[in-house]
């Protein structure tokens, strides 16, 4: 499980990273290296997603999909000072109690 759970974070780090770099670069006018750099980390999440334990595509991406969302207003508040009201909180909770139930029940 913390294999998994790590390859997570890191397929988190490398996604939304990727996407913020994209976003510098496009509407912060940052440039064509930063828009580079974003595509290239996008590239690697593929890759990195791929190492999940779980042999099953479907149910990596569907469970990813909340790690996405939590580690999405994470990096909002690191990166950009986004303060995440109780609404987006709570969503995140819930969305992250959906990777747990999708990925590590015994069976």
């Amino acid at each position: 499980m913390l294999k998994s759970i790590l390859l997570f974070v890191l397929a988190a780090v490398l996604e939304i990273g990727g996407a913020w770099l994209v976003w510098q670069g496009l509407r912060e006018h940052r440039g064509l290296l930063w828009m580079g750099a974003g595509v290239v980390s996008l590239g690697a999440y593929g890759f990195v997603a791929a190492f999940q334990p779980d042999p099953h595509f479907g149910r990596v991406l569907a469970a990813y999909g909340g790690v996405f969302i939590a580690g999405s207003l994470v990096w909002g508040m690191v990166a950009d000072g986004f303060r995440p009201d109780r609404w987006d909180v709570i969503g995140a909770l819930v969305a992250l109690a959906g990777v747990a139930i999708i990925m590590y029940p015994p069976r």
